[in-house]
């Protein structure tokens, strides 16, 4: 029998990539070996979802895999994005046998796949898209049936109300969005931090703090240890 190929996740700290993570495990042919994250310097949070960088280590310690970090400066352009991903992905190779192989927790934008693709192929690594396709409304409720739980850190306010930044995401939230926002927030309308879940020893214990409006668009409910 081969020996299962070795993978690194792109982590976001989110439910979408905790599900990724739990249908690569349920795969005998892949082994993940790493978490790779980008935080934004300065603020040291993680980038987009604006979660505190101590919480985002304390839940890669719960899921008990490393955790490599692509530092971006504050509103770094795609170049430099792009620069520190390669060099955290060719960090993950040196570290986890080679590992040439990427996992993602995309749904369905085609235009956000098709330019990781192009990245990876340029440096030499494979795509991997473990929930592709899968149907967002049934893979939130699954996701809430099997144990997970998640707070909404970030919300888009042109897509959705910003008093939902903060809630659980529960089937009580699910049932609150509007038609126009898709369950798993994939066209950005949310982001979130899974705090506890069947992928973890042990919860990440948090409290709601501060909430801030960026960019006069985003909202941000921040969360710090309990």
């Amino acid at each position: 029998m081969n020996a299962p190929t070795p993978v690194l996740l792109a982590w976001s700290g989110g439910k979408d990539s905790s599900l990724a993570l739990a249908r690569l495990r349920e795969d005998p042919s892949f082994r993940v070996c790493a978490l790779v994250t980008a935080v934004t310097t300065g603020f040291d949070r993680i980038s987009i979802h604006g979660v505190r960088r101590d919480l985002l280590e304390r839940q890669a310690a719960a899921i008990g895999l490393p955790l490599i970090v692509a530092p971006l400066e504050p509103a770094a352009p795609n170049a430099a994005y792009e620069q520190a991903w390669a060099a955290a992905l060719a960090e993950g190779s040196r570290r986890f046998d080679g590992a040439k192989h990427v996992a993602y927790g995309d749904l369905f934008l085609e235009d956000v796949r098709a330019y990781r693709a192009t990245q990876l192929r340029a440096l030499g690594y494979t795509p991997l898209y473990p929930i592709w396709g899968a149907d967002t409304a049934a893979l939130a409720r699954a996701f809430i049936e099997d144990g997970y739980c998640a707070v909404l850190t970030c919300v888009d306010t042109t897509q959705l109300d910003a008093t939902f930044a903060g809630r659980a995401y529960d089937e009580a939230l699910l049932e609150e969005f509007p038609a126009s926002v898709d369950p798993c927030g994939e066209r950005g309308e949310f982001h979130t931090f899974v705090w506890d879940g069947p992928h973890m020893r042990e919860p990440v214990r948090i409290a709601a703090g501060e909430r801030v409006l960026r960019d006069g668009r985003f909202q941000y409910c921040d969360f710090i240890v309990q």
